[in-house]
């Protein structure tokens, strides 16, 4: 049984359904057949020939209601926008019996023709009209007013940010023009889908729930199979997978995948996450970056519209070539310093030297990163491909085919951020066992971020996989960048929230 106390508002309702149904009135019923949603009416009316819509029906949730006697004209919402429907007394008696059981939130149906009122409003004049759901919680309603000068004022908006990713359904209904951040995201994924569907790779689904978690160094969730009583882990990278099916034999898969990592929550990051893997066969990251180049001008036409994207006070442009730099040439650009070959002392007095916060104990990588993101990741803002970054920081990338001590590895950065990651992926099964036997070792001495070997991946490279390039690209953050918001929270339908006490 609920818990819920009912305030004055919801009792009311609870006793309008009671009176509905007493009236023989099914409040919740099974369909409504609706022909026209709001946008069609308002795209298609015609002053000279209203005719073309004289039978429609419209169905929606009533956003403003104004009862006038023996007339009342409400405001309804569908996916689309608003429409505002005209009923009479006289035209629709048994309607209008219960007209007063109507509240903000409930759902209508109205058919009839479309007519434009003195004050200039396109609207529908109702032959019919029926209930289809009645709400029984009400919802908050900004109150507008406009000043003297004709500038909009609203008062009471739902503007509380917690409050909207909690109640986000809310959210959905009292600021609608929120929907199109959503919009977007599904052009954007299925723009992405639909380059990669065009070239002939194929999308694939790999687990979710793993034995052994790896492809990322990253903390997991873990959860208990009951009936064979093991863990298992939900995935924070689906690499190993789908490098197993280029061992297979697809020389070209992708997966849109849910991943989950058991860590912190900032304005870049959530828990549950949606990235892209993409693997193609006998390619390297030269190519891939040519790939990602194009694949990032095909979204933008498809999302946006056009190539470049303002924030703040800077244009961000995706029709130029994008830039190439290593990642030791950006840390000389930006520190003046040399840090390639330093070790963890040296290193360590560096960051110290350039005010970088890092721990005492922190290794020697983890400085070197740690330096990157405080004094080299702000200034990327047009989108920079980093390059060859230390064997030591990407144990599953292909060693650099020139420079020693490097792999052939980038990073897209664009407005201060990481957007992609990409390898010349490693297929030398002597080299890939003794780098997760390292980074077993430096977990067994404490690293809970070092990667987990997994024994069934190094066999399936000693099976042979071909030369391979691999790329990752966080969708979330993606969505951020090319609808403006500056929250995950805000791309995501239900971010991870704390719970209320």
């Amino acid at each position: 049984m609920s818990t819920h106390q009912r305030n004055d508002q919801e009792q009311r309702r609870y006793e309008e359904l009671h009176e509905l149904r007493s009236k023989g009135i099914n409040p919740y019923p099974h369909t409504f057949d609706r022909t026209h949603t709001s946008s069609a009416i308002h795209s298609h009316f015609s002053d000279e020939h209203p005719e073309m819509l004289s039978d429609v029906s419209v169905a929606g949730r009533i956003m403003a209601i104004r009862k006038m006697g023996k007339a009342t004209f409400a405001t309804i919402q569908d996916q689309q926008g608003r429409i505002q429907i005209y009923v009479k007394q006289d035209e629709l008696p048994e309607f209008y019996e219960c007209i007063n059981l109507l509240d903000i939130g409930d759902f209508i149906g109205v058919r009839g023709y479309v007519f434009r009122t003195r004050m200039g409003e396109i609207s529908v004049h109702g032959r019919e009209a029926h209930l289809l759901t009645k709400s029984l919680r009400p919802i908050p309603i900004a109150k507008e007013e406009t000043d003297a000068d004709g500038n909009k004022i609203v008062y009471d908006a739902f503007s509380d940010k917690e409050l909207r990713y909690r109640k986000r359904y809310i959210d959905l209904i009292v600021n609608p023009q929120i929907r199109h951040v959503f919009e977007k995201r599904s052009l954007i994924i299925s723009a992405m889908r639909r380059y990669f569907d065009d070239q002939g790779w194929m999308e694939v689904e790999t687990p979710i729930l793993q034995p052994l978690y790896g492809g990322a160094s990253a903390r997991p969730f873990i959860t208990h199979h009951n009936a064979l009583d093991f863990d298992l882990y939900l995935r924070i990278a689906i690499e190993l997978y789908l490098k197993r099916l280029i061992v297979g034999g697809f020389e070209g898969v992708y997966e849109i995948s849910k991943n989950f990592r058991n860590e912190g929550m900032d304005r870049t990051h959530n828990p549950e996450f949606t990235m892209m893997e993409i693997y193609i066969a006998y390619k390297d990251y030269f190519w891939m970056m040519d790939m990602v180049e194009d694949l990032f001008r095909a979204i933008a036409d498809k999302a946006l519209g056009r190539r470049d994207i303002t924030i703040g006070e800077h244009v961000i442009s995706f029709d130029q070539p994008f830039r190439r730099a290593t990642m030791f040439d950006l840390f000389m650009e930006h520190t003046g310093m040399n840090l390639r070959g330093l070790n963890r002392a040296e290193l360590l007095k560096a960051a110290r030297s350039l005010n970088v916060d890092v721990a005492n104990d922190a290794t020697a990588m983890k400085i070197l990163d740690e330096i990157f993101s405080q004094k080299v990741e702000h200034h990327l803002i047009q989108p920079t491909f980093v390059m060859d970054y230390p064997v030591e920081m990407s144990p599953l990338a292909k060693a650099h085919r020139s420079e020693e001590g490097l792999v052939e590895r980038f990073e897209l950065f664009i407005n201060g951020y990481e957007f992609a990651n990409c390898f010349t992926e490693l297929n030398d099964p002597v080299d890939q066992r003794q780098r997760l036997e390292e980074q077993a070792r430096d977990r067994a001495g404490g690293d809970e971020e070092a990667m987990v070997l997994d024994e069934d991946f190094l066999q399936a490279i000693e099976v042979g996989m071909p030369p391979t390039a691999g790329l990752g690209i966080g969708i979330d953050r993606l969505v951020m960048l090319l609808t403006g918001q500056e929250s995950i929270r805000d791309v995501l339908f239900f971010p991870t929230m704390r719970p209320e006490v």
